[in-house]
């Protein structure tokens, strides 16, 4: 995977994450986790951008943890939202889980490779 590939699958979940959000109850827990899981799945492509700009290897490694960080936020999230039954939108949900999952798995595997390269 490119790139380009990586920083538009990151674009794309946090547009399907905002998508999700106007499914979400409109009470007090919705209503925060909506804010919260806004801006956890939003940040990682932010930062990944931030990281093809780093200054040193330890930079870049730095701002790859900060999205891998964010991502595990929105991953938690997302399982509280589904526990909770605030989302009426199941199969997005489901699908917005597996997406964050693989994009972990992305992460770790990218950091570890970049720590052994160093």
């Amino acid at each position: 995977m490119t790139k380009q590939e990586l920083e538009n699958r990151l674009i794309d979940f946090a547009a399907s994450i905002i998508l999700l959000t106007i499914t979400f109850e409109k009470n007090y827990a919705g209503n925060h986790l909506l804010g919260q899981i806004t801006r956890s799945s939003t940040s990682p492509a932010l930062n990944y951008g931030e990281a093809q700009s780093a200054e040193s290897k330890k930079d870049f490694i730095h701002k790859m943890g900060i999205c891998l960080k964010e991502l595990r936020e929105t991953f938690v999230c997302l399982k509280i939202i589904e526990k909770a039954n605030l989302s009426t939108d199941h199969e997005s949900l489901i699908r917005a889980k597996t997406e964050a999952n693989q994009l972990i798995s992305i992460f770790v595997s990218s950091i570890k490779t970049s720590k052994n390269n160093s």
